[in-house]
């Protein structure tokens, strides 16, 4: 098996993110039971509860899991939450209601779901430990070896799995999945732990945790310029870190420095669920791509799905997932 990576292991998006590690997906779950029906969304959730727990046996000191907050920032998410809470308790997971959260988000939102079961994880960390076991199990892995296209790969089957990146390099696909831009900053370390898991709001518009040493990981503020986000040019813009910047003023409490700054692309998909499967009309060539901002689960449990799916195993996780599904 060869791996080809354009960079070095970790250096695009699933080495530089907000490093959320949650169940579910990126449809809210109220949502995915009328969509994709209540018994495919909950053995769904559980697929990715499963896949988190793998995560946290391979990823060693790379994943803490305090839980996580799902935070409403007005009136209205607070009633599109809550049904997402009665959903997810109706069908026996974990969750809890808060009407306000503690430390530095008390009193400034309107209620949340807490996720007892979610956590933070540092990415490139992780992916590298993933990367150092595939090598150790007879990987042969080309960093900074572009691949401008498939046909000319000397293999009987290949892979697509770079999710956001490598637009294009399956034309079939290349309407399914949406190159998306992420952008990120990162404040000095303050002196008070103020933020002791992830949190996100405003339908995930707006994310960010405090890390170990104390500086605030922020992301998001997409919505901001929407259209301009969607690309695949790795920059930051003046108008989202503006954006960023001012409410990481805010969630502090005080004037912090940024002290870093950058931006990820990202896969997103119509039904914000994944492409895992073979390429219609391909014989030879699969896809495991479009996490939809959900990458550092998900990208790993497709990851698993498909590698067996190759070798012949069924699950029902693919027809959910079947690249053919938008035909």
């Amino acid at each position: 098996m060869r791996i080809h990576d354009a960079r070095a292991i970790a250096e695009g998006a699933s080495g530089r993110n907000g490093g959320f590690a949650l169940a579910g997906g990126a449809a809210r779950y109220d949502v995915a039971r009328e969509t994709y029906g209540a018994a495919q969304a909950a053995a769904y959730w559980r697929w990715t509860e499963e896949a988190l727990d793998r995560v946290a046996e391979l990823a060693g000191d790379a994943l803490r899991r305090p839980g996580g907050y799902r935070l409403a920032a007005d009136e209205e998410e607070r009633a599109d939450i809550r049904l997402e809470y009665e959903a997810l308790r109706e069908d026996g997971f974990g969750v809890e209601w808060l009407d306000d959260v503690p430390g530095g988000a008390a009193g400034r939102f309107h209620g949340a779901i807490s996720h007892p079961g979610g956590g933070s994880i540092q990415p490139a960390r992780f992916v590298r430990r993933l990367a150092a076991r595939a090598a150790a199990a007879g990987a042969e892995i080309r960093e900074h070896d572009t691949v401008a296209d498939i046909d000319a790969l000397d293999a009987d089957r290949v892979l697509v799995a770079t999710d956001g990146y490598g637009h294009g390099l399956v034309p079939e696909l290349a309407e399914l999945i949406w190159p998306t831009r992420g952008q990120v900053i990162a404040s000095e370390p303050l002196g008070r732990i103020l933020y002791d898991r992830p949190h996100y709001a405003r339908q995930g518009f707006d994310y960010w945790q405090q890390l170990p040493d104390g500086r605030i990981v922020l992301g998001g503020f997409r919505d901001v310029s929407i259209l301009d986000e969607l690309t695949d040019v790795e920059e930051t813009t003046p108008a989202i870190q503006s954006s960023l910047e001012s409410f990481l003023h805010e969630l502090a409490g005080e004037q912090v420095e940024v002290t870093h700054r950058w931006a990820g692309i990202f896969g997103l998909t119509q039904d914000m669920l994944p492409l895992v499967g073979r390429v219609p009309g391909s014989d030879g060539v699969w896809i495991a791509a479009g996490y939809s901002g959900h990458g550092n689960v998900l990208g790993f449990a497709c990851g698993e799905l498909v590698a067996n799916a190759i070798l012949g195993e069924t699950s029902p996780q693919l027809e959910l997932f079947d690249p053919a599904r938008f035909a």
